[in-house]
């Protein structure tokens, strides 16, 4: 049987010498521990987390308050500024109704003075974002109209507004009132008889 060569890669590799273990060093003994201290220790741990989230939560709670306040104090204003708007129109309609009680007060001046106060009010109203919803003529929209009734019309297409029984107001793009209309159902249709 021929010597196998050094360099076969099949020739296993002769074992390795086993070197002496080293010498582990004995684990240093576990400090003594004093377990009073240690209670004592978590204690006063438990004691400063607790503090702290007292304060945390009387933080929290002020700062509650203090938004409620803040917003309750910006409704206010903005109320207020309304109703600044809107004095001019209450003294013109107090002058309106003084001027209806006077012997011999014309209806024609008097009409056309509560149309100027009308639309006086609307102007301060419309400058505070109120819009009036005005469908006549468009498709009707469930979300900004409230269908009192269907009626047949030759000149509006079907599931469109005809007319307008109460207007609508949005505020800012919120709807606060739906406009009532009556919506066409198309050409009348003939009866069969």
């Amino acid at each position: 049987m021929p010597e196998p060569e050094i360099n076969d890669p099949m020739t296993p590799l002769p074992a390795p010498e086993n070197p002496a273990p080293e010498a582990e060093e004995p684990a240093a003994p576990p400090a003594a521990r004093d377990p009073a201290a240690e209670l004592l220790a978590a204690k006063a741990e438990a004691a400063a987390n607790y503090d702290r989230f007292m304060r945390m939560a009387a933080d929290l709670e002020n700062f509650r308050r203090r938004a409620v306040r803040e917003k309750d104090e910006m409704r206010l204003i903005a109320t207020g500024r309304v109703l600044e708007d809107i004095f001019p129109v209450l003294d013109n309609l107090g002058r309106a109704i003084a001027a209806a009680k006077q012997p011999g007060a014309d209806v024609s001046s008097l009409l056309g003075g509560v149309e100027m106060v009308l639309a006086q009010l609307k102007n301060a109203l419309f400058n505070h974002g109120l819009k009036e919803i005005e469908p006549t003529g468009q498709l009707f929209d469930p979300h900004q109209h409230e269908a009192i009734s269907h009626q047949p019309s030759a000149e509006m297409p079907a599931e469109h507004v005809l007319q307008v029984t109460r207007t609508g107001y949005a505020l800012n793009g919120r709807l606060l009132r739906p406009a009532a209309v009556v919506v066409s159902s198309g050409p009348a249709k003939e009866g069969s008889g």
